[in-house]
């Protein structure tokens, strides 16, 4: 009998161990809220009050991701946000510890400009844009908000400009030339 239950419980070690593992946040993800809006809605019995946040999430080692949560408490909002952030993390392109190249991109009426800088310049950005270049790891960066300053909208600008940004193996992959 002891075989037996031996063999079972083997066999649910090798059940666990094959099934599919799921992604969890790791210890060294950061989470950042960017802000949080309130809206409400007047009915008949008073107001009634939602909350949006805008949470950023990255492991300083090239991996960022933003992420939008709505609920009708701010830590669900919270909470969901940094969830969403976590589904859509995205590899940032890096030269050291800089971007690769000069990049412009812009969402809504937000318009940035990120410019990679040298050695030990910092990262010199404002707002939203620095959450999201310092937690994906961008140690040396130059960057400006042009136009609107709406938290949401410059975010997701930088991170439409991070998508943007090519390595030097891409660039010659794409024109057909071999790298040396």
């Amino acid at each position: 009998m002891a075989d037996q239950n031996k063999g079972k419980v083997e066999s649910a070690e090798e059940l666990s161990a094959n099934a599919p593992r799921i992604d969890k946040p790791e210890a060294t993800d950061e989470e950042r809220v960017v802000c949080v809006n309130r809206n409400s809605k007047v009915v008949k019995g008073g107001r009634n009050f939602s909350f949006s946040a805008l949470v950023v999430v990255g492991d300083k080692k090239g991996r960022v991701g933003i992420g939008f949560g709505k609920a009708n408490e701010n830590a669900d909002a919270i909470r969901k946000g940094g969830e969403q952030a976590r589904k859509h993390m995205m590899t940032v392109p890096m030269n050291g510890d800089t971007i690769t190249h000069r990049v412009e991109a812009s969402f809504g009426g937000a318009k940035i400009m990120i410019r990679p800088a040298s050695p030990g310049t910092g990262v010199i950005a404002g707002g939203g844009m620095r959450h999201v270049l310092e937690l994906a790891g961008i140690k040396d960066v130059l960057a400006k908000s042009l136009g609107a300053k709406n938290a949401v909208n410059v975010v997701k600008a930088t991170v439409e400009a991070i998508k943007m940004l090519r390595t030097k193996a891409e660039i010659l992959e794409k024109r057909g030339i071999k790298a040396l």
